[in-house]
């Protein structure tokens, strides 16, 4: 199944929503660094009893976490681009990538060579950028729609 990666997530909620949505779609979690306890009661909340369903990898740094994932195709999302999330004939391999809520991911890690594409989720003018746990959703259902929602009851 795909593989998410969370780069430096800042929100435990949006970890927590994205645990349970890994346990609900058979997706790995990838996070790089996360600047909150793991043990946060909201990071716990959110993901209410999922944990223990979900599988979820802790990445001392973005190298280490390619690293691991390697070889895959690691898809960047990010409002810095115009291809559509759509576009791409996903694999059960391949890495989406999102960055910290308040900032996205830094020009360094967009740039990184391990990076394949740059994807966008598009939405109407104005705001800035969308929920993280929401894009991670979007991207990983369409993904798994286009694996014939492999393994689903």
């Amino acid at each position: 199944m795909t593989r998410i990666l969370f780069f430096e997530p800042r929100i435990a909620g949006n970890t927590g929503n994205t645990i349970r949505l890994a346990a609900g779609t058979g997706a790995e979690l990838h996070i790089v660094n996360p600047l909150f306890d793991f043990e946060d009661s909201k990071l716990k909340r959110a993901g209410l009893d999922y944990h223990d369903l979900a599988v979820v990898h802790l990445h001392d740094s973005f190298e280490a976490a390619i690293e691991a994932l390697a070889p895959a195709r690691v898809f960047a999302f990010t409002a810095r681009t115009t291809r559509p999330y759509t576009d791409v004939a996903y694999e059960p391999t391949d890495v989406l990538l999102f960055g910290p809520e308040p900032t996205g991911l830094p020009p360094e890690i967009l740039a990184h060579e391990a990076v394949t594409d740059r994807l966008r989720i598009p939405m109407l003018p104005g705001p800035r950028s969308m929920n993280l746990a929401n894009c991670a959703a979007i991207a990983s259902y369409e993904a798994w729609r286009q694996q014939g929602f492999a393994g689903a009851a």
